[in-house]
């Protein structure tokens, strides 16, 4: 299909015309009137529920005037807490318009991280969900003299302590225009400030722009303007999965679709995704690769309980689009196979996803080459990207027409890469962030004269294609984009006195695993208590369960991304007579990785 270019370039210039993202949005919702936009599940179990463009453009305004009415200045960080939902995006452009900064946090964060992010962001007040995951935050809250108020989300009358978000958006129906303060905001003013984790573990928050956010935008914009079947982007349907507080997510399920005025629909959750993607019928889909990790595992369980015809045709369907997307070509009676199992197999995969996919993105961690293969193979179109939260985050994707699944693919629109030196990959263009909260020496080693220096090592292929070959930083980034310092994580481990040093594993992983060194003289108690000989306590089963009870409670001191599911135990300490730990006592990662590979994989 021929690509429009005169309504894409038409698009790429209403993006570059707008001053700032509330004014991106008022323009976008008054568009769009009475026509569905966002689509959410209020009843657990219920049915999928619209709401206008028109319904959420009165929303932000009534909730822009509360914010100001509550005291937010320009310039005042409001902390977001709350699952996706059509109240994330009201509170988030609520907060832009009222001349705030949105500092959105995972619901998934313990009370510890929460007092974190409020403290180091200097936020001035919270917007919460309900349940635990509010509480959480509000509990954080109490403890800092400087928050003003908070909102939830679900409460029904307010205090004197939270507000009721209906409360607030009723006593401020009264005036439809947007705040004076709209015309004050420009396109270099912070926009947000969004917590990832660095190699010391303290999470940094990165400083993004209203420019940043637009360019990932008009990238986006850009990009999806090559898929086959697009002519205008206000007939796309989008399913949101990731959470809102992820950069990536709010790049491109969030701000893009808002932009273009497609459609958005709030997936429930993990478990019920198979039946919501049958339910909102995407078009398009951003996901990390645990998802497709997950999907590939749900597909090939359920192959088992088939016929064995039915799992041959299958298998025979993913073997030939392997071969026609790895070589190229088909043999004539391959091509006439091929077109036959297209329609008794792949329509049937495509149905799973709804019918009407034109794309699935993949970014915030490296894709398995297997598992993208296998949905490229069955006919869904799969583009693989890369970037960073601190480039707002999307810095390159395959392009359409051009996939290669062992790259990245090339640089966005606006964007700049290169290869230093000594392999690492530098990023220069409108996207990057201005820096680091408060941390000046993170953003003069981050930023160097112009250049974003990313940490990765990469090359291109002969077509200009991003090739990620390692990771310059020990930071994992797990199958779901998460940024993990694992040295934060070993440190909690070996706080407990049964352990003495531990490393963690999960780069590309769905979650944490860990090889632990038991602490020597836990082991030497333990063995005299029991009447054990030492040499045998690591086959010993309840010598591992009181070591099991150890990584439990330091457990419970992490987030859920930082907890450890499964561990080993090493054979003997890293030392630096072993070649495992440096002379700075410092454990040497890859090494040890190295070593222990095996016993590592199969705890997966």
């Amino acid at each position: 299909m021929a690509i429009d270019h005169a309504r894409r370039q038409a698009t790429l210039a209403e993006i570059d015309g707008w001053e700032n993202l509330p004014a991106m949005a008022l323009d976008a919702l008054t568009r769009g009137g009475d026509a569905p936009f966002l689509w959410d599940k209020p009843e657990r179990g219920g049915e999928f529920v619209s709401h206008s463009f028109a319904e959420i453009r009165k929303d932000v305004i009534a909730l822009s005037h509360a914010l100001i009415g509550l005291g937010l200045q320009p310039g005042e960080r409001l902390v977001l807490v709350s699952e996706n939902r059509p109240e994330w995006l009201v509170a988030d452009i609520a907060i832009l318009l009222a001349g705030g900064i949105t500092v959105p946090a995972y619901v998934t964060n313990t009370e510890d991280d929460h007092t974190h992010v409020l403290e180091d962001s200097d936020a001035i007040g919270l917007i919460v969900t309900k349940g635990q995951v509010g509480a959480r935050a509000l509990n954080a809250a109490v403890e800092r003299p400087d928050i003003r108020f908070s909102i939830s989300l679900d409460r029904e009358d307010s205090s004197a302590r939270v507000h009721a978000y209906s409360d607030l958006l009723e006593a401020n129906r009264e005036n439809p225009e947007p705040p004076d303060t709209l015309a004050a905001i420009k396109r270099e003013d912070l926009a947000t400030l969004i917590y990832t984790s660095g190699t010391g573990g303290a999470p940094k928050g990165v400083m993004l722009s209203h420019r940043a956010l637009f360019a990932n935008a008009k990238s986006a914009a850009d990009l999806i303007y090559e898929l086959d079947g697009v002519s205008d982007l206000r007939d796309e349907v989008f399913l949101s999965f990731l959470p809102l507080s992820h950069a990536y997510e709010r790049t491109a399920g969030h701000f893009f679709p808002l932009a273009v005025g497609a459609q958005v629909y709030y997936a429930e959750s993990t478990d019920k995704l198979a039946k919501n993607l049958t339910e909102a019928r995407p078009t398009i889909m951003t996901a990390v690769p645990r998802l497709y990790e997950s999907l590939h595992a749900r597909i090939t369980q359920s192959l088992k309980k088939e016929s064995d015809l039915k799992r041959k045709l299958f298998n025979r369907a993913v073997a030939l689009g392997v071969k026609r997307i790895e070589t190229g070509s088909l043999s004539m009676m391959e091509r006439i196979e091929d077109a036959t199992l297209d329609s008794l197999v792949r329509s049937k995969v495509r149905e799973r996803f709804g019918g009407r996919l034109k794309a699935l993105v993949s970014g915030g961690a490296p894709l398995n080459y297997d598992i993208g293969m296998f949905f490229s193979s069955l006919g869904l179109c799969l583009l693989q990207g890369y970037g960073q939260t601190e480039a707002g985050p999307v810095v390159t994707c395959n392009r359409p027409a051009s996939i290669n699944l062992n790259t990245v693919g090339p640089a966005l629109i606006d964007v700049e890469l290169k290869i230093a030196d000594d392999g690492e990959i530098l990023v220069r263009g409108p996207l990057l962030m201005e820096g680091y909260w408060k941390r000046a020496d993170d953003t003069a080693e981050a930023l160097k004269d112009g250049w974003l220096h990313t940490g990765d090592v990469g090359a291109f292929d002969a077509e200009g294609r991003l090739m990620i070959t390692d990771r310059k930083k020990d930071l994992i980034v797990n199958a779901g984009g998460d940024n993990i310092a694992p040295q934060r994580v070993e440190g909690i481990l070996a706080l407990e006195e049964e352990i003495e040093q531990a490393m963690v594993f999960g780069d590309k992983r769905p979650n944490l695993v860990a090889l632990i060194v038991p602490g020597e003289e836990f082991c030497r108690a333990w063995a005299a208590s029991h009447g054990v000989d030492q040499a045998s306590l690591l086959q010993d089963a309840a010598f591992r369960s009181d070591v099991q009870a150890a990584v439990d409670r330091a457990n419970k001191k992490m987030s859920r991304i930082e907890r450890v599911r499964r561990w080993a135990f090493a054979d003997e300490a890293f030392t630096t007579d072993n070649g495992l730990m440096t002379a700075t006592m410092k454990i040497r990662r890859k090494f040890i990785t190295a070593h222990y590979l095996d016993r590592l994989e199969a705890l997966y």
